[in-house]
């Protein structure tokens, strides 16, 4: 069989405002993960006409990062899948995020912008599965693992780490301690509780059920919102709300905080970044009574 066409990547920068300040949707790479898990109890015939799948049943997926300028410095939320797996680990993701001097296509991004890895001040998890925390750290041509970004706070939720360095059959799969252990055990990391504002314009929302302690991030300024959803819904084809991944370990508290977040962008009308969407960077939705829908996906460039 044939492997459909995967939609190109969309630019590997996208630069748009939210208020004052510069945003950057900066495409960390390409990951094909099975369209099954993917869509969880929706039935393929369903979810194969929004994301078509490969031969072996992987869908096209990008990992974008929300980077901000800000006044305490460049912030990064998540950071891809880094550099340090296997060419196993490659093909069974048909890995794609390659970038030059042996690091990633995140770091290529950013130095597009003018962002240099040792500029970047704080970074954000919205957790730490390996395709969200592994360009947290990075391995150098040694084999030595090293912070991606060796002047930076590295944020993320408490309990994640409880979570991600105690796991079980379940989900094992989805933690790889290099990604974030050598972080907490140099002292780096800042574990935020519940909800709360991490710097000036820039917040956490609790969006428990894909781990029980992901979280979105949110800017705000001038009067506007964006809202970088992380995997409480991970593409505009997951906008159904009961269209939740089987990766998800809690999905009906999954289906809670898609409904409350969906709920305040539409009444909103926050700007919504979509993580894992190749063709969807950014888009706003509505609500016809029924469900919700994307309703202006247009491109931010500027």
């Amino acid at each position: 069989m044939t492997a459909p066409a995967v939609p190109p990547p969309p630019p590997s920068v996208e630069t748009f405002r939210v208020g004052r300040l510069t945003v950057h949707a900066v495409q960390a790479g390409g990951i094909r993960l099975d369209g099954g898990a993917m869509f969880g109890v929706v039935p393929k015939p369903l979810w194969e006409r929004r994301i078509p799948a490969d031969d072996r049943n992987r869908i096209g997926l990008g990992m974008r990062c929300l980077v901000i300028e800000h006044a305490v410095g460049p912030i990064v939320v998540d950071t891809g899948l880094g550099n340090k797996e296997n060419a196993r680990f490659a093909d069974l993701y048909a890995l794609d995020n390659a970038g030059t001097e042996g690091r990633t296509r995140l770091e290529d991004g950013l130095r597009a912008v003018g962002i240099a890895p040792t500029d970047v001040r704080l970074v954000i998890n919205t957790h730490l599965h390996f395709d969200h925390a592994g360009g947290n750290t990075w391995q150098d041509a040694s084999g030595t693992v090293r912070p991606t970004f060796p002047n930076a706070r590295y944020v993320w939720p408490r309990g994640e780490y409880h979570y991600a360095t105690n796991t079980n059959e379940r989900t094992a799969a989805s933690y790889l301690a290099h990604n974030f252990v050598p972080l907490m055990e140099a002292g780096l990391v800042d574990e935020v509780v519940g909800e709360g504002e991490i710097v000036p314009g820039v917040r956490t929302l609790a969006t428990p059920g894909h781990t029980p302690f992901h979280q979105s991030v949110v800017v705000e300024d001038g009067g506007e919102t964006l809202c970088f959803l992380g995997d409480v819904c991970p593409t505009a084809a997951h906008l159904p709300l009961p269209w939740i991944m089987g990766y998800d370990v809690e999905p009906l508290a999954t289906l809670e905080s898609k409904r409350r977040v969906l709920r305040r962008a539409a009444d909103e009308g926050w700007l919504l970044m979509f993580e894992h969407d190749l063709a969807v960077g950014v888009g706003r939705v509505a609500h016809d009574g029924k469900s919700f829908a994307l309703v202006d996906a247009a491109s931010r460039a500027g």
